[in-house]
């Protein structure tokens, strides 16, 4: 799927609206993690570069639309984001407060020189934009004269900024085009799965086969290895009769994981499940531990892969030309079981350096590969959570239909 990038498109003199991801963990004012602010800077250099002027607007957190709320607001982002531009933002980074449709933000987009920058405050301060307003969207349709879609985590839910507003644009014959980083997601996470080199292994891990149920069925056809991994794997070990202890089981999918393994068996996809376990009395740091071959005994549960299942799973990985990864092994914060998400993390890195594509979901499987310093070492780690699972369960995002095709 090839959309326009914004490197094709003349931002000279423009006013250039980038929608991006900057809903960045935060707690009392201090951003934890800023990984989403610098993904977004080659796209915004990109304008700024070419004598454009960026237009920035994002959500963070989960306001409910009745206006401004402190703890949700973008002042902190904006400070970062100037620290990280630099030289490259020579007005620095403009932030009027308020409502981001205000006079203060539409005075202020006025103002911008060339190679200016302006953050809008939250977009999710305004009730229109949850809601998908078409009204709210012409609203920041008058604020720029191109727009561009670089926020990919997003791209699965169809806010004001997100569809409304770009199609509101290309009504107006205005250009929208893709951000480098969300062209790269759909470069792997639709382009590389689709023309997948084989072997093609799939990992999908986490605590639910609800949560992962339309992704296995998507993969089931496409992939020739499946490795089920986390507290969902014991789900599936009942399905086969094993005893899992306290494990984390969801009874009601019991009956569904024994379909799933009927239907991968038929279609010739051999599913991997874990062979031995980490496992503790309780479900805290510190609890007494014991590894459990087979069946879990009683009184202990599952929380992480054991030594025999991480050889396996890595042997798998290693062997593969084709790596998509979605969900850790086991409860990876909290030590000792994050042993089995680090050793599939490493067997990723080596499969990589072989020459394989590897693709890491967001979410948990993004924070662990960056938590162990090794995200650099994948192909691709994506910025969106449930949007890359919705990619891998086969949903199309409907955000990509307003950006101009590649042409």
């Amino acid at each position: 799927m090839q959309k326009k990038r914004i490197d094709s498109v003349d931002v000279a003199g423009k006013r250039v609206f980038v929608r991006v991801d900057f809903n960045v963990p935060m707690e009392g004012g201090v951003i934890g993690d800023d990984r989403r602010i610098k993904a977004s800077l080659p796209t915004i250099r990109s304008v700024l570069s070419r004598g454009g002027r960026a237009v920035l607007a994002s959500h963070l957190g989960r306001p409910e639309g009745k206006g401004f709320e402190a703890e949700y607001s973008l002042a902190p982002v904006a400070r970062r984001l100037a620290e990280l531009l630099g030289a490259d933002a020579p007005h620095g980074v403009a932030f009027p407060s308020g409502d981001c449709g205000d006079d203060a933000s539409r005075a202020a987009v006025a103002a911008m020189p060339e190679r200016g920058v302006v953050l809008l405050e939250n977009l999710r301060f305004a009730k229109g934009e949850k809601k998908g307003d078409a009204a709210f969207a012409g609203t920041l349709a008058g604020l720029c004269d191109i727009y561009v879609n670089d926020a990919f985590g997003t791209s699965h839910r169809a806010d004001a900024s997100m569809y409304a507003l770009p199609m509101a644009m290309r009504a107006q014959g205005k250009p929208c085009a893709s951000g480098f980083l969300l062209a790269a997601e759909l470069e792997y996470l639709i382009g590389r799965i689709a023309s997948a080199q084989r072997p093609f292994l799939a990992i999908l891990g986490g605590a639910k086969v609800s949560d992962k149920i339309l992704a296995i069925e998507n993969l089931l056809a496409k992939v020739d290895r499946l490795i089920i991994g986390g507290a969902m794997a014991y789900t599936f070990l009942r399905a086969q009769g094993v005893s899992t202890g306290a494990s984390l089981v969801e009874a009601d999918r019991v009956g569904l994981a024994a379909e799933i393994l009927a239907k991968a068996k038929a279609r010739g996809c051999e599913i991997l499940l874990p062979v031995d376990h980490a496992c503790g009395r309780e479900f805290k740091a510190g609890t007494e531990t014991t590894t459990a071959v087979g069946a879990i005994p009683d009184g202990w549960m599952g929380l992480d892969i054991g030594p025999a299942t991480r050889a396996a799973f890595g042997a798998a990985v290693r062997s593969s030309r084709t790596v998509v990864w979605n969900g850790p092994m086991g409860v990876f914060e909290m030590p000792p079981f994050d042993a089995g998400t680090r050793a599939v993390a490493d067997a990723v890195v080596d499969a990589t350096a072989a020459g394989a594509t590897t693709i890491a979901g967001g979410g948990d499987t993004a924070a662990a590969v960056e938590e162990f310093g090794l995200a650099a070492r994948l192909s691709h780690v994506s910025t969106g959570g449930g949007a890359s699972l919705e990619v891998l369960e086969g949903k199309h995002l409907v955000c990509l239909d307003a950006i101009d095709d590649a042409r």
